[in-house]
């Protein structure tokens, strides 16, 4: 896992980087992690900088694994707002958490507060209750301090990562196959 810079951020938002980084490190079997908003933007990810690795990836490979932050909070959010609309059709309440389990692996979904998700890509291999058991104590233990203003200063802390990953010029240090395809 690559840890985010949490240089200049206020200390709830460091926190909440590290409970995600812990998560990460102490369930085998996790791939990726995002925190999603009510509206479905990338709050908090455990993979910033692979973004745009998983883009490499998937030109290389297409049919593999994404791996990407910002795709794993893409599936949340869908997956999310399918499972809301579900439970107000079907009148049983909010939505706690979704769990979907493919022959390759599982997606995790639990919601923190204010409509806020915690998505979670494990592998095949990841025992599911482990992961369901330290998402819960992930959402004990954020869901309070993820108030409108931490979220925004999260969003604004992703948006400055990626302006900062894209902003690079192909001669600056990126990969020379890149640079080349790019042409």
């Amino acid at each position: 896992m690559t840890a985010p810079s949490t240089f200049g951020l206020s200390s709830e938002a460091r926190n909440l980087h590290w409970l995600l980084t812990n998560l990460v490190e102490e369930v085998p079997g996790i791939l990726s992690v995002a925190v999603v908003s009510s509206d479905g933007l990338l709050l908090l990810s455990s993979d910033p900088g692979r973004n745009a690795e998983a883009r490499e990836a998937r030109e290389e490979r297409p049919s593999g694994p994404r791996g990407s932050a910002a795709d794993l909070a893409t599936i949340v959010s869908g997956i999310g707002s399918l499972t809301v609309g579900a439970a107000k059709v079907l009148d049983f309440g909010g939505v706690k958490h979704t769990m979907i389990a493919m022959a390759e692996g599982s997606v995790f979904i639990m919601s923190i507060s204010d409509g806020s998700l915690l998505g979670v890509h494990g592998s095949a291999s990841c025992d599911m209750s482990v992961v369901a058991y330290h998402m819960a104590l992930f959402v004990g233990r954020a869901g309070h301090v993820l108030t409108p203003e931490l979220r925004s200063e999260l969003r604004k802390s992703l948006e400055s990562e990626s302006e900062s990953e894209s902003g690079s010029d192909p001669g600056s240090g990126a990969r020379p196959e890149l640079a080349e395809r790019e042409r």
